[in-house]
């Protein structure tokens, strides 16, 4: 099996969450249990709800980014893909296309399979672009019949 997902997949899923959440969380319940008039200009009425607003936004952009991400292998058969609780085996025949977008210096990759499977009907991850050109070096016939989008 070939890892074609970065390292960084496990750091990115949990630890900057976790972090995030425990942090800005014990921010956020200080500032709405302590008793204060204003912070600086602000009333603290609006500085409390700024703050809850600040963490609830900070959360859902959180659950519908990073902890979507994904850890992916290739082998020669099957596709892998694990969220670190559950591992699943896909077929190449299951999948429709795989794309890879990139935002500066950041690259995302999704692959589309033809029916909804336990990890939904998009799998997100974050490639490693050399491994990935490596293994399709190393297996053309693989992705014979899958659309490979962004890859150059």
């Amino acid at each position: 099996m070939h890892r074609v997902s970065t390292n960084w997949t496990l750091f990115l899923k949990f630890f900057i969450p976790v972090f995030w959440i425990v942090f800005f969380g014990a921010v956020t319940i200080a500032v709405l249990l302590y008793q204060f008039e204003y912070i600086g200009d602000i009333p603290a009425s609006n500085f409390r709800i700024g703050m809850v607003l600040f963490f609830i936004s900070g959360l859902l952009l959180m659950v519908f980014t990073l902890m979507r991400l994904k850890r992916v292998e290739l082998s020669p058969e099957s596709i892998f893909v694990t969220d670190y609780f559950k591992n699943r085996k896909y077929t190449y025949n299951s999948v429709e296309e795989i794309s890879i977008s990139r935002f500066l210096f950041f690259a995302t990759a999704s692959i589309r399979l033809h029916q909804k499977g336990t990890f939904g009907k998009k799998i997100v991850f974050v490639p490693n672009l050399e491994r990935f050109r490596l293994f399709l070096t190393q297996h053309p016939e693989v992705f014979s019949n899958v659309r490979i989008e962004g890859l150059k």
